[in-house]
């Protein structure tokens, strides 16, 4: 039985990994949204400079007060640009315009409006209007200790005041370990890997079943000597080794090209990436396998792997989501499967932490193949 199982299934996946769509779909589209999708949300969260861009119109003769305030924009999380054209100027949603003439006008104590442009209308607005108005007052309460006394404003005046120490400080500090939700390609090459599995085993996987199964190719195979476990454990297992050679290509392309770091604990990963890849092709061959119509098989399957990929985490960080959103993904073998990538890569969890995930995937794959041994049709 053993011995025919393997043969089925080095055949088999002969035919499924030279089928131009499975070459398609598991080797160069997965690569292209690895990119895609990396390089469009890369700044979104903890990775590179996530600070908002904010461009500034400083005039020449502003003063020195006008690079203090633009210290406080830095200070409050923004990357200070200053755009050399007005053209340029006017590209970024985020504008500011700080007078002429600024610092003479302050100090002389005539009121000067500093001008925040902002093109759409959003919570980020407000928080924008709150961060330039805090930077605003903070260099006004510096003002007025600096010419405390009669004293005279100057940039070293200032400078000295800023190497003070304050009578009030906050010290902020994570309670316990700190969970930054990946981004960019740390987000996009897991993701990626995962629904594109899903996606392949759902299609290719599935509706070569339902293709052999109308051509009369699988009635054969049950008038051959062959027992109907080896038949079905061949074909399961050709779909197995298509998603090992899947997670496995995109594991090296993640590290070799977008420098994903998989961690310290890469067995583990592969544990449960291996556990995902297993269910996957339980899934895929059940569907094949109640599937009447190719057609039928492949909507199905494109639909089913979209919506596990997005309620499971594979576009967006599940973290970002609700609470709700969370909870759920964690009965999708999506979710469990990026749940527990994310735990293991990004947020330093010990292997322990991920057994019950690599369980659940496994116990529901045997579950699955205990369900497509009473019911596999030759038929």
């Amino acid at each position: 039985m053993l011995r025919d199982a393997l043969f089925l299934a080095r055949m088999d996946a002969r035919y499924l990994l030279t089928r131009r769509e499975t070459i398609l779909w598991t080797f160069v589209m997965p690569v292209i949204f690895f990119y895609f999708i990396g390089t469009i949300t890369r700044n979104a969260g903890g990775g590179g400079d996530n600070r908002d861009p904010i461009a500034v119109s400083v005039p020449a003769d502003a003063g020195f007060l006008a690079g203090q305030v633009i210290d406080r924009l830095k200070a409050a999380n923004y990357r200070v640009v200053r755009p050399e054209t007005r053209q340029e100027f006017e590209e970024f949603r985020t504008r500011l315009e700080i007078p002429a003439g600024f610092t003479a006008a302050v100090l002389a104590g005539k009121p000067q409006k500093i001008r925040l442009t902002r093109t759409g209308k959003d919570i980020g607005a407000d928080y924008d209007r709150v961060r330039l108005t805090r930077a605003v007052y903070t260099v006004l309460a510096d003002l007025v200790v600096v010419t405390a006394g009669g004293g005279e404003a100057t940039r070293e005046r200032f400078a000295a005041l800023e190497r003070e120490p304050r009578t009030l400080t906050l010290e902020v500090k994570p309670a316990g370990r700190r969970i930054d939700p990946p981004t960019g390609f740390e987000q996009s090459v897991p993701g990626t890997m995962v629904m594109f599995t899903l996606l392949v085993l759902f299609t290719s996987g599935a509706v070569s079943l339902t293709i052999e199964r109308h051509q009369g190719i699988l009635r054969r195979l049950a008038s051959s000597p062959m027992r109907r476990g080896a038949v079905v454990a061949g074909k399961w297992g050709a779909r197995m080794a298509v998603g090992v050679i899947q997670i496995a290509f995109a594991m090296i392309v993640g590290s070799v090209i977008f420098h994903v770091r998989w961690g310290s604990n890469l067995p583990a990963v592969a544990l449960v990436l291996l556990a995902y890849g297993a269910l996957a092709a339980t899934l895929g061959m059940l569907l094949g396998n109640f599937g009447r119509t190719e057609g039928q098989v492949i909507g199905f399957g494109v639909i089913l792997s979209n919506v596990l990929a997005g309620l499971g985490g594979c576009w967006w960080p599940i973290e970002i989501t609700p609470l709700w959103a969370q909870k759920l993904a964690l009965f999708l073998p999506t979710g469990l499967a990026m749940d527990a990538l994310h735990k293991l890569v990004n947020f330093g969890a010990s292997p322990a932490e991920v057994v019950p995930h690599f369980l659940v995937l496994a116990a529901a794959t045997l579950a699955g193949m205990w369900l497509l041994a009473r019911s596999f049709r030759f038929q």
